[in-house]
Order: structure tokens, then sequence, then C-alpha cells
């Protein structure tokens, strides 16, 4: 995936925020740090954000793309959903210091909120058979499955976790 210049600009201001993440409490983070640690100055920052915060959905935004550049296909099984599930645990692994961070200075709802929005927005957009609470059930799925794996180091393997959230929400076609 090629980036703009503009990209890159987020991009280390997103690397500037975790790298300070790590060393400092979020609270006492200022803009000028960030801009300081990234090599922007502030008015880069506000043309991309209007606060802290705007950085890390940022961040979610940014992964949820390149994720979404990555699936191929549309699932249509529960082998399907599975292997899905397991490419977002998967992704989440691999971005699991950013979390833990975000765990750390309890940032926690960014994170949910997140979800929330975009549970709704793609069954909004795909037309997914749902009432208003389905994809609120999907988004604190995952919310609570992550964090309380993310609290255990993302220790328990990857497929099996996929396969206890699908149980939890696909059911197989009976038969007559």
């Amino acid at each position: 995936m090629d980036y703009s210049p503009e990209e890159y600009t987020r991009f280390y201001i997103v690397q500037a925020l975790f790298k300070l993440m790590h060393e400092y409490e979020y609270e006492k983070i200022s803009v000028t740090d960030i801009t300081e640690k990234a090599g922007v100055g502030r008015a880069t920052f506000y043309r991309y954000f209007k606060r802290k915060e705007d950085v890390i959905l940022y961040y979610f935004e940014h992964n949820r793309r390149g994720f979404m550049t990555e699936q191929r296909f549309y699932p249509r099984c529960k082998a399907d959903y599975i292997q899905v599930v397991v490419n977002v645990l998967t992704l989440f692994k691999e971005q699991k210091e950013p979390f833990k961070l975000i765990r750390k200075a309890r940032l926690e709802y960014i994170y949910l909120d997140y979800l929330n929005r975009n549970f709704t927005e793609t069954f909004e957009k795909d037309r997914f058979p749902a009432d208003r609470f389905q994809p609120y059930l999907y988004a604190g799925m995952l919310f609570n499955v992550s964090m309380a794996w993310l609290d255990g180091d993302c220790a328990e393997p990857i497929e099996q976790l996929a396969e206890t959230v699908v149980n939890a929400i696909y059911f197989e076609p009976q038969e007559n």
C-alpha cells in the first residue's frame, strides 16, 4: 500500500503518541510533546487532529482499512467466519503493545466507541438483517474478549479463541 505524505505525517504523530505513552502518563502528554517527538509543528497536528484522542481513533481506522484491504472474501459458512475472526485476532495480537498502552491509560472506551460505531455502520451499509441492537452485541463481544485476552498477554491460541467467538454467534442450520 502506497502512502501519501499526509498519511506518513499522521503515522509519525501516532508513533510519537504511543512512544510518549510508553514513557509518561497519558494525561501529562501535551500536543507540544507529541509534535516535538513526531518532528512536526503544532499547526500540522491540528490540521489532522482536533485532540489527542483523535490520534488513537486514526490508529484504529488505519488498521481497519488495512485489514479490510486484506480481506479477500465474504464469509459464507462457519469455517469462513472462524477464519475472519482468526484474522482479526491475529491483527490485534500484532498490535497488542499499543492496546496495552491504551488500556494502561484507561482509554478503552475509545476502542469500544469505535467498535460500536464501526459495527453499526457496517450493518447499515451491508444491510445485514439485524435489529438495532445486534451490532452492539458483536462490538461488545469483540471488545470484551479482546480486552480479557490482552489482560492475559494474548496467551490463548488464536484458533481456539476464534472458535469460541464464532460458536457464540453462529448457529448451524438444522436439518429436518
